[in-house]
């Protein structure tokens, strides 16, 4: 799968991930608990997913 990120520190870039369909939430590395971009779309013919800057951070407890 391609992504591309839009906007951030990272916009313009592209970024590609394992073979599998987008499931629809948060890009991450890993199992981490921290997301900076989300994914908007999935060009159906293509498979390219758009994500843009979103950054959150887990909450202190």
């Amino acid at each position: 799968m391609i992504v591309r990120l839009v906007g951030g520190p990272l916009g313009g870039r592209e970024l590609l991930t394992t073979p599998g369909a987008w499931a629809g939430d948060w890009l991450t590395a890993g199992d981490a608990d921290w997301g900076l971009y989300v994914a908007v779309h999935r060009d159906p013919v293509t498979g390219v997913v758009l994500a843009e800057i979103q950054a959150t951070a887990p909450r202190r407890r």
